[in-house]
């Protein structure tokens, strides 16, 4: 597996070098450098066939890792200095751009700049939906957040984009925690978080109080946690010191999953391949107050109880696109 740097051709061009990628049937971009070494470097994406068939390669580069995460592709060379970049496709005053970048320029482009954090992912107000049946739930009060309340088909907290589920994060007391992990709740849970493109379980306490525990021995839950990791590498279980911070890296963590969700069909078309990490379930239908909530703010009238007129429920699903089979449980008061 190879990095494959070779001259450019064409002499009307202004970025004098071609790069091949082994990513799926390969992926080729003009650059106008071999290697962010000072600055980023700006990569224009091309069909395969601009590939020379008797290429003037400048230089070729053993891989240890060639990955796509998301909305970029991690480089790992086979060399002393300089071995890891990322290929990233992201947007620049509107315009779809790739860029190609180290550790070194990627700090250059934000020397010790602490950015705003007020909002995550740059979101103007998130949907967060909160599972019906979840007791004591965050309210993200001092968050750019709007609650809602849902059946969830697994974990507390979640987020969804076009109509998918597309992250959830199960939280979890550390009492909670052990007792789910030694009775083996803990893994059936991960084995339905799994089934979603990203999904978490935050943990409100430090990891060093399970050794404090006086119920059940510290090294038979520090072994089953370790154990369900392994079996689950892709449901990570985070620990966050007190409910505060749980409920902020929750907040976050969700920002972060709509996002990515968002930006990652567009870059997979652009890369020209399929990918099918993004298509989670359906999301989970509104619950009844909300439907109210909704056809009052929208002209429609609605009895205070009981079930929701058939007209109702058709009005939110042409408004929606999508469908609504049933009535999910009433809102939690907020």
């Amino acid at each position: 597996m190879e990095l494959i740097i070779a001259r450019n051709p064409d002499p009307n061009s202004t970025l004098p070098y071609l790069m091949r990628l082994p990513i799926g049937d390969g992926l080729v971009f003009r650059t106008k450098d071999t290697w962010p070494r000072t600055a980023a470097v700006y990569c224009h994406p091309v069909p395969l066939d601009e590939w020379p068939a008797d290429p003037e390669v400048v230089e070729h580069m053993r891989l240890l890792a060639c990955t796509r995460r998301g909305a970029a592709i991690d480089i790992v060379v086979d060399r002393g200095r300089e071995q890891r970049s990322q290929i990233v496709f992201t947007t620049a005053r509107g315009r779809d751009v790739v860029f190609w970048q180290s550790a070194r320029t990627r700090k250059k482009a934000r020397p010790d700049v602490r950015l705003p954090t007020a909002r995550a992912a740059h979101i103007e107000l998130l949907e967060i939906a909160v599972d019906a049946h979840e007791r004591y739930a965050y309210r993200f009060g001092a968050q750019q957040v709007r609650v809602v309340v849902r059946a969830l088909p697994c974990g507390d907290y979640a987020v969804t984009v076009a109509g998918r589920l597309v992250a959830s994060v199960e939280r979890k007391s550390l009492a909670d925690l052990v007792s789910s992990l030694t009775t083996g709740r803990l893994g059936f849970a991960l084995g339905q978080l799994a089934t979603l493109p990203r999904a978490a379980v935050v943990v409100e306490d430090r990891y060093s109080e399970i050794f404090a525990g006086k119920w059940v021995r510290p090294a038979v839950v520090a072994d089953a946690l370790a154990e369900v990791q392994v079996r689950w590498p892709s449901v990570p279980i985070v620990f966050c010191e007190n409910r505060k911070l749980a409920e902020e890296w929750t907040y976050r963590y969700l920002a972060a999953a709509h996002l990515w969700a968002e930006t990652e069909a567009p870059a997979m078309a652009r890369m020209g391949l399929a990918d099918d990490q993004a298509a989670g379930p359906a999301a989970p239908e509104p619950s009844s107050a909300e439907l109210r909530e909704w056809a009052r703010a929208n002209g429609l009238t609605v009895s205070d109880r009981g079930r929701i007129r058939p007209h109702v429920l058709q009005a939110w699903k042409d408004a929606h696109g999508g469908p609504l089979v049933g009535q999910a449980t009433e809102e939690w008061p907020r």
